[in-house]
């Protein structure tokens, strides 16, 4: 079982995300353990304070590191565990994709922390933390929501979690490449079709139909992506005929 503690000035964020739909069904098949700890109750100093004004000045406040520090240590105490990653949610990070969701998914003890305020204590960083992370180019209030954001894409892919075990590993990105469209009943919606070739019970076409649209939709919306994979030589001639009908 995954246990999963988050650090944050403000738990009741957490309560719907982990109390709903597979989130709160995985911690129903104990296939993870949630523990949402707010750091202040670690704080050393009578009015509970978490951060100060920054050395040498500037705007805004910044994380003290002793609260930090302390829950860290009670966590990984209190769990027995050796080696947790211990995940800073922070703009200047790693930028978040389906393969770093992969890595962590593999991982028995994650810890996150989230801050607010201008910034966090250098120290915080460069002793305690294992993993930056930022969900991408922009700045949010905290790391309360891109916390959430990696707990839902971790978890999901944990054993047992998602009702076939098969769904992940067709997912945009774990592939890489992006998702074949989906089409579900009924097969002609107010004259909109399905393709035929999905309602034919040909398995095979219907795996190369899907293999092809991955490929098409990638083309058109993230080409980018293209140049990270070895395509097979299918997918290259493929892409070759792709390309042909957009010229």
């Amino acid at each position: 079982m995954m246990q999963i503690d988050i650090l944050t000035l403000f738990p009741e964020m957490f309560t719907g995300v982990l109390g709903t739909s597979i989130l709160n069904k995985a911690a129903e098949k104990s296939a993870v353990q949630y523990n949402v700890v707010n750091f202040r109750d670690f704080a050393d100093n009578k009015h509970a304070t978490v951060d100060d004004y920054p050395y040498g000045g500037g705007a805004g406040m910044v994380l003290k590191p002793q609260p930090i520090f302390d829950a860290v240590a009670f966590l990984k105490k209190k769990a027995e565990s050796k080696k947790p990653r211990v995940i800073l949610l922070c703009p200047q990070g790693e930028r978040y994709d389906q393969r770093k969701a992969e890595q962590l998914a593999q991982e028995e003890h994650l810890i996150f922390i989230c801050g607010h305020y201008e910034g966090y204590d250098e120290r915080i960083r460069e002793n305690i933390v294992t993993d930056e992370i930022s969900i991408g180019d922009y700045v949010l209030t905290g790391g309360e929501l891109g916390a959430m954001v990696v707990i839902d894409s971790v978890v999901r892919l944990l054993p047992e979690v998602l009702g076939n075990q098969e769904s992940h590993m067709k997912d945009s990105f774990s592939t890489g490449l992006l998702e074949h469209p989906h089409y579900t009943r009924p097969a002609d919606f107010r004259g909109l079709k399905v393709p035929e070739v999905l309602l034919s019970g040909n398995h095979k076409l219907i795996e190369e139909w899907r293999n092809k649209e991955a490929l098409r939709r990638t083309f058109l919306r993230r080409p980018d992506l293209l140049d990270k994979i070895e395509l097979t030589p299918d997918q290259q001639k493929w892409l070759s005929e792709i390309k042909k009908e957009y010229e």
